[in-house]
Parts: C-alpha cells; sequence; structure tokens
C-alpha cells in the first residue's frame, strides 16, 4: 500500500509539473517563441525617448504626454543587462494582431493643457526621439517635426506632433521578419493652446521569403563597419606585428645572444683584466632585478584584475561570434557581467601567485583588494552618473532592485571564487624560485640619456599598441554612441590578438633598454608601459567628443566621459597584465641564461 501511494504521489507531480510547463508555454508564445498564429497579440513595446544628438540621455516614453491604448498595459520585466542599459520597456496598448490589417484605427485620445503643450514643444524643438521594440526588433521614430517660415524680416517656427503610426510589417509563414515605421497626422500644436489630441495607427502584412535567421541582416549597416578602411586598419595592425615581432626576435637573437657571448668571455678573465675590462649592460643588476616592486599589494591586485580582464574580453568576444549575442536586448552585458563574476577565481588566483612569488604576506588584504579595484572604480562613476540621472528623472537611473542584484551577485560569487583561487594557489600552486639571489642594499642606479628614463618608456610605450586599435575604438565608440549594431566580431578578435601582441613586444622591448641602462625597476615600468595605452584612449575619446558628435548638457557629458573612463581603466588593468606578463617571462629567460659569480 505504501509504494502503491508513493507512485500514485509521483504520478500527481508529475502531472502538476507537466500542467506548469503547458502553462508556461502558453504564457510564454508569440514572441518569446517568436511563432504567431493568425489572431496572435503582437506587443508593441515603448522604450525611451531622449534627444537625438545625446542619444544616450534616455527618459521613459511615457513621460511626454502620450495616452496608452486599450490592451492590457505592463511593464516588461527587464533583465540585468536592460535595467543597466537603461531601457524601460512598457506595453504601448496598441492592439496588433499578427496578419490583421488595419486603416486609421483609433488608439487613444489625449486632452494637453497649456504645461503638455510646452513638454512637447521642448521635446520637438530638442529633436527628441524614441525606441521600441516588436518581438525584438528594434524601431525608432521621432515626435515631432518643426517647420521655419521666413517672410520678410519676420522669422516664424511651426511645431508638429505625429499622431499616426503606420506599421509596415513583413512575415515568414508563421514569423516576423521585419517591421517598419512611418509617420504622418501632423498635428499643429500652438503655444500654451490646450488641445485634444486623438492618436492612431495602421498597419499592414506583406509576406517575404526572407528565413527568420537572416532578419537582423538589414538592420546591420554593412557599408560602415565593412569599409575598406576597416580592413585597412587591420592590415596595417598586422604589418605592425610583424614589425614588432621582428624586433624583438632581433633583440632575443641577436643582441641578447652577443650580451650572452660577452659576458661570457669576460669570465675567462683574470680579475685584474676583467677589472680593466668595460662592464656593463643588464647583467649587472642581476642581484636587483628580481627585488620585491613597490606596492606589491596594488601591482598584485592590478596583475589579478587584469587576467580576469583579458580572460573576459577573449570569452565574451568568441560567444558573440558564435551566438550572435546582438540580436537579443542587452544580452551581451548581461553575459560579460556573470562571466566576470564565473572568472572571478583567475583574478584571486593570478593575484596570490604573483603576491606570494615576490614573498607578500598580507594574504588577505590582498584579497580584499583584488576583488573589489574594478568594481570600486565602477561603482564611484557609475554613482555620480546615477545620481545625475535620478536628479533629471532618467530611464539610466539604476533601481535599488537592480544595484541590490549586483551586490548580492558580488557578495555571493564575485568575492567568494577570488578567495577561492587565492586558496588554491596558496594550497597546491606551484612556486618557482628566483635564477638570482637579491643583495640586501639596492644597488645605485647611474644617470642615463633622458629617452631611457622610465617615465619617457612609459609615455612611448602606448602609442603603437593604441596605434593597433584606434580605428577599431572609432567604430567602437560609433556604434555604442550612436546605436548602430556592432556586429563585426570577427574583426574585434583580430584587433584584439593583434593588441596582445604588439603589447607583449613593446614591454619586452622597454623592459630590456631599461635593465640594458642598469635600471632595475622594471616591474611598474613593464606594467606601466602597455597600461599608458588607456591614457591614449581617453584623449581619443575627447577628441572624438568634440569633432565626431554633437552631445550638449551635464547629463550626457558626465555618461559619455565616465563610461569612457570605465573603459579606459579596464584597459589599464588588461594591458599592464599583458605587459608585465611578457617582461617578466623575458626577465626570467635571459637570467636564467647567464652566468652569475
Amino acid at each position: 500500500m505504501q509504494v502503491r501511494y508513493h507512485k500514485i504521489t509521483l504520478m500527481k507531480w508529475k502531472l502538476v509539473f507537466i500542467t506548469l510547463i503547458a502553462l508556461l508555454y502558453t504564457v510564454s508564445g508569440d514572441e518569446h517563441d517568436h511563432v504567431y498564429k493568425e489572431g496572435d497579440e503582437v506587443v508593441i513595446w515603448m522604450n525611451t525617448v531622449g534627444p537625438l544628438n545625446n542619444k544616450q540621455e534616455t527618459y521613459p516614453y511615457f513621460q511626454l504626454p502620450f495616452c496608452k491604448g486599450p490592451s492590457d498595459v505592463e511593464h516588461h520585466h527587464e533583465t540585468i543587462g536592460e535595467a543597466l542599459q537603461g531601457m524601460d520597456l512598457e506595453n504601448s496598448g496598441i492592439p496588433i494582431r499578427y496578419l490583421n490589417t488595419e486603416s486609421n484605427k483609433e488608439i487613444c485620445t489625449k486632452s494637453l493643457d497649456t504645461k503638455d503643450v510646452d513638454v512637447l514643444h521642448y521635446a520637438i524643438d530638442n529633436q527628441y526621439w524614441y525606441t521600441m521594440f516588436v518581438d525584438d526588433l528594434p524601431l525608432s521614430g521621432t515626435v515631432g517635426a518643426v517647420e521655419e517660415d521666413t517672410e520678410g524680416t519676420t522669422h516664424s517656427r511651426t511645431f508638429y506632433v505625429y499622431t499616426h503610426k503606420k506599421f509596415i510589417f513583413k512575415y515568414n509563414e508563421d514569423k516576423i521578419i521585419s517591421v517598419s515605421l512611418e509617420h504622418a497626422g501632423k498635428q499643429e500644436l500652438k503655444y500654451q493652446k490646450p488641445i485634444d489630441l486623438t492618436f492612431t495607427y495602421s498597419v499592414s502584412w506583406t509576406p517575404t521569403d526572407i528565413l527568420f535567421k537572416n532578419r537582423f541582416d538589414s538592420l546591420l549597416e554593412a557599408d560602415f563597419f565593412e569599409h575598406k578602411v576597416h580592413w585597412l586598419s587591420i592590415f596595417s595592425s598586422f604589418m605592425m606585428v610583424l614589425f614588432l615581432t621582428g624586433l624583438v626576435s632581433i633583440i632575443l637573437l641577436r643582441t641578447v645572444k652577443r650580451d650572452f657571448s660577452r659576458y661570457d668571455r669576460e669570465e675567462g678573465l683574470t680579475d685584474f683584466d676583467r677589472d680593466l675590462g668595460d662592464e656593463y649592460g643588464w647583467k649587472q643588476v642581476h642581484s636587483d632585478v628580481f627585488r620585491q616592486p613597490p606596492r606589491l599589494m596594488l601591482l598584485s591586485s592590478l596583475m589579478g584584475t587584469g587576467s580576469q580582464l583579458v580572460i573576459l574580453t577573449g570569452v565574451v568576444i568568441l560567444y558573440s561570434i558564435i551566438g550572435d549575442l546582438y540580436v537579443e536586448r542587452a544580452t551581451i552585458l548581461t553575459t560579460t557581467i556573470f562571466l566576470y563574476a564565473i572568472i572571478s577565481f583567475a583574478a584571486g588566483y593570478t593575484s596570490s601567485r604573483y603576491y606570494s612569488f615576490y614573498g607578500g604576506k598580507d594574504w588577505v588584504r590582498t584579497v580584499i583588494m583584488t576583488a573589489s579595484l574594478l568594481p570600486g572604480v565602477v561603482t564611484l562613476i557609475a554613482g555620480f552618473i546615477n545620481a545625475l540621472a535620478i536628479y533629471y528623472s532618467s530611464s539610466r537611473a539604476i533601481s535599488f532592485y537592480t544595484l541590490f542584484s549586483i551586490v548580492l551577485l558580488w557578495l555571493f560569487l564575485c568575492f567568494p571564487l577570488t578567495l577561492l583561487g587565492t586558496i588554491v594557489n596558496r594550497n597546491w600552486g606551484s612556486q618557482s624560485e628566483f635564477p638570482c639571489r637579491v643583495n640586501p642594499i639596492p644597488r645605485p642606479i647611474p644617470e642615463k640619456v633622458w629617452y631611457a628614463e622610465p617615465l619617457v618608456i612609459v609615455a612611448l610605450g602606448g602609442i603603437l599598441p593604441f596605434g593597433s586599435i584606434f580605428i577599431e575604438i572609432y567604430f567602437i565608440f560609433t556604434s555604442f554612441w550612436t546605436y548602430k549594431i556592432y556586429y563585426v566580431y570577427g574583426f574585434m578578435l583580430l584587433v584584439f590578438i593583434i593588441l596582445l601582441i604588439v603589447s607583449a613586444c613593446v614591454a619586452i622591448v622597454s623592459t630590456y633598454f631599461l635593465l640594458n641602462s642598469e635600471d632595475h625597476r622594471w616591474h611598474w615600468v613593464s606594467f606601466m608601459t602597455c597600461a599608458s595605452t588607456a591614457g591614449y584612449i581617453y584623449l581619443y575619446s575627447i577628441y572624438y567628443f568634440f569633432t565626431k558628435t554633437k552631445m550638449t548638457g551635464m547629463f550626457q557629458t558626465s555618461l559619455y566621459f565616465g563610461y569612457t573612463a570605465m573603459l579606459s581603466f579596464g584597459m589599464f588593468c588588461m594591458l599592464g597584465f599583458v605587459g608585465h606578463t611578457a617582461s617578466t617571462l623575458f626577465v626570467r629567460k635571459i637570467y636564467q641564461n647567464v652566468k652569475i659569480d
């Protein structure tokens, strides 16, 4: 009887589970699986509205005095990526049905008072535009238009608001392939005069042979992203890689080999002859080259963060190439956040390994600094931007729920994984020894020519890595700040690989010149030589702001330079890690192969 009871109970749970799945399938039909039957509702999700020149300065669509249609009005439940990008999806209420044609059908009627008219005047005068989504397809339109009339010495401006939306759908069997929007119904808005506006819409459906998997192709601007300039930039960067790898090869195969021969020859001289010889070069700093660098904890944290960002960037680019993440709203940002949290293990492992390699003892503070370094910088910048967004009532304002979710993600995923990486390295990581012993007293650094000074090397070192990517940065900036869909991740992968190779080569060359001038302060120099590329990226962003955009206002300007500062800091950590890692391998190699007294 007991067995029979358990079987009946199990069957009941199976029935409940199947019922829930059926209900979920029913609820998640239409735009969730992109499959429609004739008469199914096609939801028009209104997103945000804002100035045309300040495309990242966005506000909820219904902050403007527009009305909603008769359909059920509800908010779309955003992902964390959509929330961070300021998306505020709300059902427009326009009752569109799949394959049902409509003509001049009323949506709603709105009575505008003088304040509402002034709001629309301001929006039209500042070229406000709005965005919406239909079956995950982005769509945009303008609020209204201004007509200027000049007769003699008089100049007048007439403001019109568009009250009619015409949706033109293309479909293939049971799927929506494309949708476009046309405006009509210009209604004049007279200054401070109340008016009643009736909003209408029309819908037309046209069959097409375009496959569903290719429906985003019409939204991709191939003429821009696949321009010959893009290809030429890749070619020039590749030639730079050949030049630098050739230079590094010369250093490794000829210059360093000649140094080895000279040092070996001096080993055979008597003490008297050796004193008369001219010993010089990187061998003279062998007792200082593996000395613990100043601010070891900070450098270890930067190395850990940099390793995390290198892995994250490579994984996201590859995932974007394979998965076409641009076809889903904010999927790339959401994916990046969770991958960043997961890859925190690498940050903890790398920082702990570097810290312990140079004899660091305070590993607890190192873990906290590593886990908090990048999130702390982002929090400071994003906090300032979020305060402005709240003040301006922008949709960019991050809600408490989203902030709470991010804090929980850091507390229960990022920090524990960083700690786990540290524990794994401390208990199971292999520790290598220095090729040379370190003297307790540092060797004095001799005077040298001005271009061999660390500051000069750092300042000049970032030019070549920046030169290999600045064309790609232009395309990325243009994509992000003007809402173009960036899809050429194959280009980005090539540029990313080229950037890593160029950075490694520049770091090796800079480290060799510094050590050859008998200066043992190579740790921070090798890191900062490549990390200085971030400074050139930020300088380029200033040039781009004033020459390529028409952005105005405190909020948009802060948003632009704040986001660019986050990007630059990420590049600072990432390229610094690449440069210092390459230099560490180079230094260990050359000092392993030289005879030390």
